[in-house]
């Protein structure tokens, strides 16, 4: 790489500067909630070919797939480019598909999470075919679907179509134009107690499900501190997410109570020890009647493809002095970006199959920041995504 190359990826940038601007704005405009990306995987689709992209098409589950080049070595920037619901539209001071454009930032559903990081991906791989610095490669845009499965695309892109093992991964989650390279990895469980129905005017018939299940509610609230630590990942956490009950009536006691754990696991804590550890909050004499498991994902996708999976998702890192981040901390330098150490998310990301499953090298890089995502001001700085762009098309160049 040298300064006139890099200058050329700067005028080819700036090039486009305006249509980059234009794609972001019309993706974020086209609802994928719920996993139904085929609509805003259609105009992507449509931006690829233009761009002349060697193949652009749809894989069995319904991601979008974008390749440039037939080269031994394989690099895939993924983008998962569905969002989450809009939650109470009243919450929203303008529509959240219209977004709106104000002080330079976007505002709009999948603003920061994560449709922000595709235009740059597109574009940066087409401008670095373009200028030759895409030699021995053949790259792929990955457009998938994450939200309610991380990690689920990325494992079908290894195992299903394209059957294709990368050699390394850029992930496009938010990162506010840093170097990240990993996260702590998440178990989610269901805890079902069953209880004997009565009628609340004898109850002392009845085996109430809620109450068997207090002292777990209350050891999963107070366990947080005893869980582990690590110097880069950052501490374990467990958090109740959810509890159903089932009843004749609100005038019965209830027969069954069930909990959802979301439990973030860091370095050094296993899927078995989490597991005991929620086991052994329960009282042995109910030990026959509550059900501590594993959450498992089967849900068909728009397509109707289905890929079962658990819902374990490992924690992973990779090393700072690794090529790949070494190689995304001298793109960074070459775009003229203050010097930042690289850091990890606090969300989960497909980076849980990539590295934490199957050991592939991955970063990730985009604009946009984690803690807007999900919420009424999901947005992203215009120009970031555009200064992106530089990212992913000398990337490939600096890779050793």
């Amino acid at each position: 790489m040298n300064s006139q190359t890099f200058a050329e990826i700067q005028k080819q940038v700036a090039g486009y500067s305006e249509r980059i601007t234009r794609f972001m704005c019309e993706i974020v405009a086209i609802p994928s909630m719920d996993s139904q990306i085929g609509p805003v995987c259609e105009r992507i689709a449509q931006e690829m070919r233009a761009l002349k992209f060697d193949e652009v098409r749809f894989d069995k589950m319904g991601n979008i797939l974008g390749r440039i080049g037939s080269g031994s070595k394989v690099l895939v920037y993924d983008s998962h480019i569905d969002t989450v619901g809009i939650g109470d539209p009243a919450a929203w001071e303008w529509d959240p598909f219209k977004g709106k454009i104000e002080d330079g930032y976007l505002y709009g559903r999948g603003a920061s999470d994560e449709k922000q990081s595709t235009p740059g991906m597109v574009y940066g791989l087409a401008i670095a075919r373009d200028l030759g610095l895409l030699d021995g490669w053949t790259v792929y845009y990955f457009g998938n679907m994450e939200e309610w499965c991380d990690g689920i695309a990325a494992n079908t892109f290894v195992e299903v179509d394209p059957k294709v093992r990368p050699d390394f991964v850029v992930i496009g989650e938010p990162t506010k134009m840093n170097v990240y390279r990993g996260h702590k990895g998440r178990l989610e469980l269901k805890v079902t107690a069953k209880g004997r129905s009565a009628h609340a005017a004898s109850n002392h018939l009845g085996d109430n499900a809620v109450y068997k299940l207090l002292p777990v509610i209350a050891g999963i609230r107070d366990m947080e501190p005893s869980l582990g630590d690590h110097p880069f990942l950052g501490h374990g956490k467990i958090t109740l997410s959810d509890l159903k009950v089932q009843t004749p009536s609100i005038n019965a006691v209830p027969d069954e109570a069930v909990i959802f754990i979301d439990r973030r696991m860091t370095f050094g804590e296993t899927k078995e020890q989490v597991l005991a550890q929620i086991n052994a909050l329960i009282p042995e004499k109910d030990k026959d009647s509550i059900k501590v498991e594993e959450l498992f994902y089967a849900e068909p996708s728009y397509t109707g493809f289905v890929f079962p999976v658990d819902k374990y998702f490992p924690a992973w890192a990779v090393e700072e002095d690794h090529p790949l981040v070494q190689a995304g901390q001298e793109a960074r330098r070459w775009m003229g970006l203050p010097d930042a150490p690289s850091g990890k998310w606090n969300f989960s990301t497909n980076g849980v199959y990539w590295a934490g499953k199957a050991g592939i090298p991955a970063i990730g890089f985009a604009p946009g920041d984690e803690e807007t995502a999900h919420t009424v001001i999901d947005r992203v700085k215009l120009d970031e995504v555009v200064k992106a762009t530089e990212f992913y098309a000398v990337l490939p160049a600096l890779i050793k």
